[in-house]
């Protein structure tokens, strides 16, 4: 079975359930969203990022400029196969996770994706309080880059089972929400 060290001990994983995925763009609160709603919900969460940092030994900005995008995706494709052994979990991938077809079809009936619908100005305005580097934003208008990675995204995004607006709601409401899905005790 496969281990996920950064996920928390002791938390559900069960084969028997989907897990849920939660997609959006850099900014839409994945991972802050997740790790509460996993808490709430008693069930393991999964940051990608995390994760691929603890295995490769490195932030994923290095990752993203010694090894280029590329094998990033390909270290997200190897994360999704591993979930397949699993079930239950609240995951978060990079928001590029969406775009690679192979992992939505690799999941399949495994996973309910959860779309963190946010404007991309809000997003920015969230990474930047943060203050944590995100490569594909690390250009001069990171601005044109969220819309861009929107434009993009966005018809992936939309295929999502359920859809969270994080700019209408609360973190610990939204939070409240993921945690619902993944307990079966409301719709979002």
């Amino acid at each position: 079975m496969a281990t996920f060290r950064t996920s928390q001990p002791g938390f559900a994983v069960d084969p028997a359930l989907p897990h849920l995925v939660l997609v959006g763009l850099p900014g839409a609160g994945k991972s802050t969203i997740g790790r509460l709603a996993a808490d709430r919900a008693k069930r393991a969460f999964l940051d990608f990022d995390t994760e691929i940092e603890r295995r490769q030994g490195m932030p994923i900005s290095q990752i993203f400029a010694e090894r280029g995008e590329p094998a990033f995706r390909r270290m997200e494709g190897e994360l999704t196969q591993e979930l397949l052994v699993t079930g239950g979990m609240i995951v978060a991938p990079g928001g590029g996770w969406i775009t690679d077809p192979a992992n939505v079809a690799l999941l399949g009936e495994h996973a309910r994706l959860v779309w963190l619908k946010v404007k991309p100005e809000i997003a920015l305005a969230r990474i930047k309080k943060e203050g944590r580097a995100r490569p594909l934003l690390m250009r001069p208008d990171p601005l044109a880059e969220i819309k861009k990675l929107l434009e993009q995204r966005e018809a992936l995004y939309a295929r999502a089972q359920y859809l969270i607006n994080t700019e209408m709601v609360s973190v610990e409401k939204a939070a409240e929400r993921v945690a619902e899905l993944a307990t079966g005790s409301g719709a979002a």
